[in-house]
């Protein structure tokens, strides 16, 4: 890998397909796999993500909001992409990109459908969200009844799949609460399927059901983190590799005396003669406050750098005072050397926080 001069994220192409070919082999040959790219796609670049995964012959994408389903097809996506949390404000704009809607409640079907019967649409294709524990968005199963006469009532759209989330899947000590879920997912689509005379696809696992309820694997899985190099678990984590690199370098070198003090608020007070560097990454790149104050440290030359103090803006100031180092120097937050998920936790966060915060203008290397 290249030597940062500058703060970047490097995006390994090569990773991703990794965890990719990892993934698929914990699943049937005959089992489609979902592509989870939202959110810039965990940080990263959504279409390079995106791109590299068509090729290797993903099935579906997801996405969350409308918006980054249109930057996958104007990136040139061809493979379905799913809209999980559409908003009836763009159904027209999900129409115009060819993006398969979720629909989770009576409000939004029914918005949907009239969107789709105004337009002359036939059997535009469409899945639906159970809630089967979660609470967070889905029909409830006293619902399905009159979803399906719903259906019945219009040929503008189809149901091609139905699916749900498992709230707890990488906590083992949720089994039960797991267990109950699938179940619900089964009887529930069971009955659904049964209504109609056509192919329904089925999707309930996210990368930690892939890895720890194979057995629920129905026809389809969704994959998001574990694309990204994380499993949920140190076992897991071991087969993957992480896909995204941030680096920075050091800016400005300091000697400080005792008592000296550092950054914002007087955040750091040196309590011996501190060498500190400075480094040109801050809250508004996403390395937020969370992070300062000694909770968790970067590393330069393989060593590990206490970031010190408040983390500023743009900046953020780390202790060095016993390793040997000099500015311009290349500095890893975190990537394969040191892992997010370890970086994160110190701060009493999680992997998916800080690597969705990373911010665009951080410069983005795709390495392939």
């Amino acid at each position: 890998m290249p030597k940062a001069q500058e703060t970047v994220l490097e995006i390994d192409l090569t990773s991703l397909e990794h965890n990719y070919r990892y993934l698929r082999s914990k699943i049937a040959t005959s089992t489609k796999m979902m592509a989870v790219v939202k959110a810039f796609a965990y940080g990263s670049d959504s279409v390079a993500i995106a791109s590299r995964l068509e090729n290797s012959g993903i099935d579906y994408f997801a996405v969350a909001y409308t918006q980054e389903g249109v930057s996958l097809r104007t990136g040139g996506i061809q493979k379905p992409v799913m809209v999980l949390h559409p908003q009836t404000h763009n159904f027209q704009l999900v129409i115009d990109n060819c993006l398969t809607p979720s629909l989770y409640s009576k409000h939004i079907l029914t918005e949907f459908i009239k969107t789709a019967e105004e337009l002359k649409l036939q059997d535009y294709p469409v899945h639906i969200n159970i809630n089967t524990g979660l609470n967070r968005l889905g029909f409830s199963a006293e619902e399905i009844d009159d979803v399906i006469s719903i259906f019945r009532k219009t040929s503008a759209i189809k149901l091609v799949g139905i699916y749900s989330h498992l709230g707890a899947s990488e906590d083992l000590d949720e089994k039960e609460f797991s267990h109950s879920q699938i179940e619900k997912f089964k009887r529930t689509s069971e009955k659904i399927i049964a209504a109609f005379d056509h192919k329904i696809l089925r999707h309930l696992c996210n990368t930690s059901g892939i890895l720890n309820y194979p057995e629920a694997a129905f026809d389809m899985v969704r994959t998001g983190i574990g694309l990204y190099g994380y499993g949920n678990s140190a076992e897991q984590d071991k087969m993957l590799k992480p896909v995204g690199t941030l680096k920075t370098i050091i800016s400005q070198i300091h000697h400080i005396k005792a008592e000296e003090s550092v950054g914002y608020n007087r955040g750091f007070v040196a309590k011996r003669d501190t060498i500190t560097a400075t480094l040109p990454i801050g809250h508004a790149d996403g390395i937020s406050r969370l992070y300062g104050k000694q909770k968790t440290a970067v590393l330069i030359a393989g060593k590990e750098a206490p970031i010190i103090g408040n983390v500023c803006m743009d900046m953020l100031m780390v202790d060095v005072t016993d390793i040997d180092c000099k500015e311009g120097d290349e500095v890893i937050i975190f990537g394969k050397e040191r892992s997010a998920e370890k970086f994160a936790n110190k701060a009493g966060t999680i992997s998916y926080e800080l690597i969705t915060s990373i911010s665009q203008r951080v410069k983005r290397l795709i390495i392939d």
